[in-house]
């Protein structure tokens, strides 16, 4: 029997494993070609170390930094923060209501939440737990981020065609009006 046979086989890397060992080689050659640069500066220079570098606009920085540098500086705060709510909608509203009703846009201009319901009983149901809700998304995102929660019923196309189309009818069998 050789050694092969009674060993476990080790899996090959896959996915997550191979970026972590790309990020990983990336890292060395960085940091070696940043050491080469620094053993030529200093060799102009004529001299040794010198403290008290300054970390600039030029410095790599993690992705989180970066992106939330970004958001800061091109002032999204407020549309990032309502799209982190609009992910966790289920958690904010329990499973039932998620099921139901969807979020679907923020207007930043008036502060409105839109969320489409598919049903005319859900969005009445979430009319009356609008105040409640508007706090709970508030309290999540900041005073005043949410003033309003506009409910719209259930979309469908207009039958238009057909021959028992009412004059004047705009949509499916549903009432929401």
């Amino acid at each position: 029997m050789s050694g092969s046979e009674g060993s476990p086989k080790t899996p090959e890397p896959s996915g997550v494993d191979l970026a972590r060992v790309a990020l990983r080689a990336a890292k060395e050659a960085a940091r070696a070609r940043g050491d080469a640069a620094q053993q030529k500066s200093q060799a102009r220079r004529g001299g040794g170390l010198r403290s008290g570098a300054r970390r600039d606009g030029r410095d790599p920085m993690a992705l989180g930094s970066a992106i939330n540098r970004l958001i800061t500086e091109r002032g999204w705060e407020t549309p990032a923060a309502v799209g982190g709510v609009m992910g966790r909608w289920p958690q904010i509203v329990g499973d039932d209501l998620a099921r139901r009703c969807v979020p679907e846009r923020y207007d930043e201009d008036e502060r409105v939440l839109h969320v489409r319901c598919d049903s005319t009983a859900w969005a009445t149901n979430l009319r009356l737990l609008a105040p409640q809700l508007v706090a709970r998304l508030n309290e999540d995102l900041g005073h005043g981020t949410v003033q309003l929660l506009k409910v719209h019923g259930p979309g469908g196309s207009a039958h238009r065609y057909g021959p028992l189309r009412a004059p004047g009818s705009t949509g499916p069998g549903d009432t929401y009006g």
